[in-house]
């Protein structure tokens, strides 16, 4: 309420302001708007005479706020108008505080502690807003102030920029926090935990079911078609409430385990699966003679929970999708509470299941159902112990037997151990149920191959796992409860948990042996024990899996069914890797020990962290158990590198808890520190030859010495402190091998020193660095000595790039206590630096990347300060001078084109333009006078000096019209419009060159181009009369300026595509060319004819650029093809950007006009010959030809025009370029496969032609009436072809919907002028005919239908519209005598089908006499006699039927009148008088 009220108010106050601002220019020659008591004339002063600058005195914070407050307002309304409401409100608040503080600054009553407070809260909420708002970043100095650039050093001014980000982007975290109130403490539950948990409860369930019946939730992945969690199981009664009476209100339960891979997600849904448990259909009524107690799907609810999962804030009640029957699901709806569904709340929640119980027991306590993740957590803690085995049955098959129908066959399925003993309660169906002995699976009625998908955990006693297998027996249920009882088992199948190695059976799916079953074999389990339990074993065993029913060793029959099960072992105590359970069960066989330890460090690293405890206590007890032998000691310390390495990987990074609290609480091996001491000293005294080991050593060396340090804990708490002193002795022992490594000076150490190096920390030697500039370079003298040692240094590491970061902090720290003022003179030590340094400096900044700033930096504050200096290295040798101004232009345009700082550091940006800019204009004077003469002119460095100049120019940092206008004031107060000044120079050095002018025609044709194409006039009206310069200047070497025209033409089209150019730079470009054109005695000819094309081809440029983006691809099309007719028209197709082509192309595929899109690339192949020539840069081939020559690339494109062809089914001109390539294949290339397979696509073409029947499509006129269509459409008449089977009604809503503000006319009369003019559309649709033009081949020849019929409607661009029109007195018993038709032809530039749909037309139109409407009407029938006659001649089986009625009614019509009515119109006197002309050809036809 509050927000609406605020908008209401600013927005009357802004009409409330334009009105006064009205008033007042009309009033105020008489009197004022205010009250004179309340006006304050506030202090300022005024500077400047003429264009007086009024400066206000108060305080420079208090300007500063005024000046923000102004240009936050503007910002302000933009998010009212744009409806950002969450930003508007933001910024009014923050308004509010800088008004309410700028009061309290005003008032002067503040103490001066409040004060400095009060500024420092001002300033910190103008950052944070400017950062907010993408405005620019601010820097200030201690107190608070704006720096000055033109006072502070630019490292001074970077590490106030660097200082400044980094408190904004802490407020801005800090004051997300706020405004979204969120809990600190609970963000940072989330931010630190790799675990999550979904808390859900189940309110109820809205859906008549009419039994009891079994409601099962979980976690599904839809991208990866797999369930991620447990069940959690209800079980519902009849009544609609839960069977439970305690759990009312109380259904809970937890989905734990997720972790940041699970958040990450691209979907997760909530499923919810409910199985009625009852009779076997619900509509049977009489329930005493029919089984009860069976399973049967009911239903299945589902809703999209990605949002929930992957945000870290409670969701509230959320309803799910509606349940339907036969696990359809239904419309997702929230709209009526009426329809079936569940009603749940889902709220997601950090840490473990210890955790959540710990942080929320008022949600989760122990009553509440824990469904674990299908799978292992991100972090295995030490102490956290699971053994789940989860199976799926997915899907069998089953003989229907002696049966007429498929079986309802229920799986029964149950834990046995090798004794055929049954395991109790080892089977979990869902989670908040207890353990149950078998688990009865869905029946689905009358299935031969049900599928599943029932997924059960078996937790099984880990002492029991090896001796356990599953037993699934089937079972035909019947539902008639007489018939059921009398149902046996029919067959079984079984799996052993424990493979052969040892090792848990595999995750997957396997597909079960079926047996046939027999009550006596069932009892005794080792009568299939011994059998093989899958397929795969039946293989590795020699026996056939296919072919009839077999006899297994006399024992169990296969029979033909089958089974197909998937497991998944979540066990941090069964592995399924045969080399780690080899170590962890290293005591049955210890004389494999050693290649069990070797083979360890070839596990896979999930593996490993999985049974990472396990491991561990393995690898201290092998060596504590050896503790008098040194046997396994080093293969011990590797496996312990190899595990320590795998943690610091950053794929497990997060098991590093693991490992600290492992080594906290778990870690026992009091004695390990002497072995490990002593196997790291070893590697370190003989690293020359264990590099490799020691190297791997010394990464994980953190954690090591963390094992010494808690194993020698444990032996003090143990023993009291024995043995002290020889464990100091053995560490000094250690630390001095480190040392006398270090100090060798043996080569193969090299690696092992870096190693050791880089875990010592930098800020040591970064502050030792810094402290000593401080202290030592303040005295002269000091620096004297220091100075060159310094800087010899700095140059050779520089070179070698060796530790560049530590380097620039050194020069920096050098350089900021060399500007201080209170060190005495520096010119001699700057002058050193500069010297040994400038060079060096140079080559870093250009080979290092743009996160380099701090060394750019430093070359800035170079040339902003010492360009004095500078002078003197410019005296050098012209070959030195020459070098040093190559690497500057290099290194200039590099960072110009990096982008080195952010772009909000506006004042950073504009110091490094404002250097540039002096360095450039010093440098220009300099190859004026040093490189301009014939003896030392240097064309590549005057060309680096342009490409330079124009880079700097046009740069987004100086491109004002850009920016906001406060901005853009601000910055052409301080530093002007850099780029008029630029500009103007190279305008100077271009036309300095003089006769070395044509050097550099056309390459800086472009850059030029580029440079004129900037939005400033006074810029555009100095630079483009270079142009003429070079037009003048090709002219006078060649007579022509071709080149100059082709290259300006090739460089617009790329320049106007990329954004550049607008209507005004069209106009400047014309009248200043023509200007200077028809000055010129040889060029006004050439010179008006170059202008006025490139000026119609900009303007076409500017047209497509407009449109490019259109939804509308229609009009796309249509700007492209203007462009591409403008080339043609130009004669510039060896310049016909074939992108555009291809554009065009591709919009045709899109929408499936696989005609034009063979029409259009047949453009691009008759650009290229048959010919071994390579292709020109205009003719580079697309992405995905592969061609060296013309001739490939032709033959391809070929190809793939044939290909449209037929899919455009215009076989003609598909059989048109078959033959072309024939005779290319079989004359030229004598690629003779390729031939036979052109013909036999030539063949097939023309068979098509005979036999296929196409569709004809209809030709629509269209015009586009009224000034509010596009200039391309505005006015003009376009013909059409339409799609297949296209009606013109479809077509009408189909371009009324491309335009749907347009108006559709009436009438087919050509539109009035006043209508053309009007600022509305009009659009005109009605269908045309073609006109027939027959190619001459097929003239006065007895040609098939099949073959002319695509003439009628292809290869067209003559199109006739007739109307009737009456003129003359009526006739009602005559209605032809007075029948005139009006007929309008309409002519198409191009033919149809074409590379568009549609083409633009002229028309001519005739009236057509009574007379001439007869006649024609008498051949138009005459032709589809004799049409019909040609088809019964090729085919006599035609029924005669059509025929003879067709000549029944032209011999003797029996409508209209009949042939009466035409006689009277002849023979008539009136008619003969009037019509002589037309009587006399007839009477001479007869």
């Amino acid at each position: 309420m509050n927000t609406h009220l605020a908008s209401i108010l600013y927005l009357q106050l802004f009409v409330w302001f334009n009105y006064i601002c009205d008033t007042f220019v009309l009033f105020s020659l008489f009197q004022g708007i205010f009250p004179a008591c309340y006006i304050h004339l506030k202090d300022a002063t005024v500077e400047g005479s003429g264009s007086e600058t009024v400066i206000p005195t108060e305080l420079p914070l208090v300007q500063e706020v005024t000046t923000t407050l102004r240009e936050w307002a503007t910002i302000w309304r933009d998010l009212y108008v744009g409806d950002k409401r969450e930003m508007f409100n933001c910024v009014r608040d923050m308004i509010y505080d800088l008004i309410e503080w700028r009061s309290q600054i005003l008032s002067g009553t503040l103490p001066q502690d409040e004060l400095t407070e009060l500024k420092q809260k001002v300033t910190s909420k103008i950052d944070y807003g400017n950062k907010y708002l993408d405005l620019d970043l601010v820097v200030r100095d201690k107190d608070g102030n704006i720096l000055d650039p033109e006072l502070t050093s630019a490292i001074s001014l970077f590490r106030a920029h660097e200082a400044a980000s980094k408190q904004i982007e802490a407020r801005i975290q800090e004051e997300k926090s706020q405004r979204q109130n969120i809990d600190l403490t609970r963000q940072a539950k989330f931010a630190s935990t790799p675990s999550f948990a979904l808390f859900v409860t189940l309110k109820n369930v809205v859906c008549k079911i009419g039994e009891d019946a079994e409601v099962l939730m979980s976690l599904y992945d839809p991208m990866d078609s797999k369930f991620i969690s447990e069940n959690y199981l209800v079980k519902w009664s009849s009544a609609g409430l839960a069977k439970d009476i305690d759990q009312l209100h109380n259904l809970r339960a937890v989905f734990t385990d997720l972790g940041s891979e699970d958040l990450k997600r691209e979907r997760i849904s909530f499923v919810c699966q409910i199985v009625r448990v009852g009779r076997m259909e619900l509509r049977d009524n009489n329930t005493k003679k029919l089984t009860s107690g069976l399973r049967r799907p009911f239903g299945v609810a589902v809703m999209d929970v990605t949002d929930i999962i992957t945000v870290c804030f409670q969701f509230p009640s959320a309803r799910l999708l509606g349940c339907c029957h036969l696990m359809m699901l239904s419309p997702f709806s929230l709209a009526f509470i009426a329809l079936p569904g569940l009603w749940v709340t889902l709220k997601l929640l950090p840490g473990d299941i210890h955790q959540i119980r710990k942080d929320f027991p008022h949600l989760v306590d122990r009553s509440t159902a824990v469904a674990r993740k299908m799978g292992f957590p991100e972090i295995i803690m030490p102490g956290d112990v699971r053994n789940d085995i989860y199976i799926t049955l997915v899907q069998g098959d089953f003989d229907k037997g002696s049966k007429t129908t498929p079986k309802n066959v229920e799986v029964t399925m149950s834990v046995y151990d090798e004794e055929g003993k049954k395991l109790e309660n080892v089977i979990f169906p869902g989670a908040g149920e207890s353990g149950i002995s078998e688990y009865k699976s869905i029946i689905y009625y009358q299935v031969k191959q049900p599928r599943w998908f029932e997924t059960i955990k078996v937790a099984i006693p880990i002492e029991d796992v090896n001796r356990s297998h599953l037993r699934f027996t089937f079972r035909h249920r019947s539902s008639q409860d007489s018939k059921d009882k009398s149902e046996k088992i029919f067959a079984f199948s079984f799996v052993k948990l424990m493979r052969f190695d040892g090792t848990t059976l595999r995750d997957g799916e396997h597909d079960l042996i079926v047996y046939k079953a027999e009550a006596k074999k069932l009892e005794d389990s080792n009568h299939y024990l011994a059998l093989p339990a899958t397929k795969v074993e039946m293989e590795e065993k020699g026996y056939s899996t296919t072919g009839k029913s077999t006899q297994n060793q006399g024992a169990c029959i296969i029979t033909k069914d089958s089974l197909q099960i998937s497991t998944l072992v979540c066990s941090t105590k069964l592995t399924q890797n045969v080399d780690l359970l080899g170590l962890l069960k290293w005591r049955s066989n210890t004389s494999l020990l050693e290649k069990n330890l070797r083979q360890l460090m070839k596990v896979e690293g999930g593996e490993v962290v999985k049974f990472l405890q396990d491991t561990l206590d393995a690898l201290f007890n092998i060596m504590m158990e050896n503790s008098d032998s040194e046997a396994f000691d080093t293969l011990v310390f590797d496996a312990l590198v190899f595990i320590i390495g795998l943690i610091a990987d950053r794929k497990f990074q997060h098991f590093n808890p693991v490992l600290e609290t492992y080594i906290r609480k778990h870690f026992s091996a009091t004695l390990a520190y002497t072995k490990l001491t002593k196997v790291l000293k070893n590697y370190v005294e003989n690293a020359e030859k264990l590099t490799e080991q020691l190297l791997g050593a010394m990464k994980a060396l953190e954690y090591i010495f963390k094992f010494i340090v808690r194993s020698r804990v444990l032996f003090n708490q143990l023993y009291e402190n024995k043995g002290e002193a020889g464990f100091m002795e053995s560490l000094r022992n250690l630390f001095t091998s480190f040392n006398d490594m270090m100090n060798s000076n043996s080569e193969n150490t090299g690696m092992v020193k870096v190693g050791w190096l880089s875990l010592r920390s930098n800020c040591v030697l970064s502050l030792k660095l810094k402290t000593l500039c401080v202290f030592v370079f303040v005295p002269a003298d000091c620096r004297e000595i220091l100075l060159p040692l310094m800087t010899d240094q700095l140059k050779l590491h520089l070179e070698k790039q060796e530790e560049p970061k530590a380097c620039c902090q050194l020069l920096s720290d050098i350089l900021e206590v060399l500007y201080r003022k209170d060190v005495g003179p520096t010119q001699w030590h700057v002058q050193v630096i500069m010297e040994k340094l400038l060079r060096t400096i140079n080559r870093t900044v250009i080979s290092m990347s743009r996160d380099s700033p701090h060394i750019v930096t430093i070359a800035i504050d170079w040339f902003v300060c010492h360009c004095v200096y500078l002078q003197g290295f410019l005296c050098k040798t012209v070959f030195l001078l020459q070098d040093f101004l190559m690497e500057t232009f290099i290194m200039f345009k590099d960072l110009i084109g990096k982008n080195v700082y952010p772009s909000d550091w506006i004042i950073m940006n504009m110091m490094q333009n404002k250097v540039f800019l002096r360095a450039i204009s010093q440098y220009a004077a300099v190859l004026n006078k040093k490189f301009l003469d014939l003896t030392n002119f240097e064309l590549q460095l005057w060309n680096n000096y342009f490409h330079l100049a124009v880079a700097f120019l046009t740069q987004e940092s100086l491109q004002l019209e850009n920016f906001s206008s406060d901005k853009r004031a601000k910055i052409f107060q301080k530093y002007q419009d850099m780029r008029r000044q630029i500009g103007f120079e190279i305008r100077d050095m271009w036309y300095n060159l003089g006769p070395h002018k044509i050097k550099f025609i056309p390459e800086m044709v472009g850059p030029i181009l580029e440079m004129t194409l900037v939005p400033e006039i006074e810029l555009r009206k100095a630079t483009i009369p270079i142009f003429f310069d070079m037009m003048q200047c090709e002219f006078h070497f060649t007579c022509s300026f071709q080149r100059f025209e082709n290259e300006i033409i090739t460089k617009l089209d790329h320049e106007v595509e990329g954004g550049h150019g607008d209507e005004q730079y069209k106009l400047l470009f014309q009248k200043i060319l023509l200007e200077h054109c028809r000055k010129h005695k040889y060029l006004a000819r050439m010179g008006e004819l170059f202008v006025n094309l490139v000026v119609r081809l900009l303007e076409r440029l500017l047209d497509y650029r407009t449109i490019m983006h259109d939804e509308n691809k229609e009009n796309r099309m249509s700007c492209t093809v203007n462009v591409l007719v403008t080339f043609f028209h130009m004669n510039l197709k060896a310049l016909l950007p074939v992108r555009y082509l291809y554009k065009l192309c591709d919009l045709h595929r899109e929408c499936d006009n696989y005609t034009e899109a063979a029409y259009t690339l047949l453009l691009h192949a008759k650009l290229l010959k048959w010919s071994d020539e390579p292709c020109a840069a205009h003719l580079t081939q697309r992405d995905g030809y592969q061609a060296a020559t013309q001739g490939q690339l032709k033959d391809q494109l070929y190809q793939e025009i044939i290909n449209y062809f037929d899919k455009g089914k215009m076989w003609e001109e598909a059989i048109i370029l078959s033959k072309e390539l024939a005779e290319q294949y079989e004359n030229e290339m004598f690629d003779f496969e390729q031939l036979s397979a052109s013909l036999r696509k030539q063949a097939q073409f023309y068979e098509n032609i005979v036999k296929v029947i196409r569709p004809r499509p209809d030709y629509f006129a269209v015009g586009y009436y009224g000034m509010g269509f596009p200039s391309f459409l505005r006015n003009k008449m376009f013909i059409y072809r339409g799609k297949e089977y296209e009606r013109r009604e479809d077509f009408e809503a189909r371009l009324l919907t491309q335009f749907p503000n347009a108006e559709k006319m009436k009438t087919t009369t050509p539109p009035s002028e006043d209508l053309k003019n009007s600022s509305l559309q009009y659009i005109q649709c009605f269908t045309v005919k073609t006109i027939l033009e027959l190619p001459a081949k097929f003239q006065n020849k007895p040609v098939s239908e099949q073959i002319v019929s695509f003439y009628t409607v292809n290869e067209v661009h003559k199109f006739q519209y007739s109307r009737p029109v009456r003129k003359g007195e009526n006739n009602p018993d005559n209605e032809f005598a007075n029948m005139w038709i009006e007929r309008t032809t309409y002519t198409t530039a191009y033919k149809l089908p074409g590379i568009l749909r549609w083409f633009e037309v002229k028309s001519v139109s005739t009236e057509i006499s009574p007379l001439e409407n007869a006649m024609e009407t008498m051949q138009l029938t005459n032709e589809k006699i004799s049409s019909m006659v040609q088809r019964h001649l090729s085919d006599p089986n035609l029924p005669i039927n059509p025929l003879s009625m067709l000549l029944n009614g032209i011999v003797d019509p029996a409508v209209m009148g009949g042939f009466a009515n035409y006689e009277k119109v002849v023979i008539s006197l009136l008619f003969i008088n009037n019509r002589t002309s037309l009587v006399l050809p007839l009477a001479v036809n007869h």
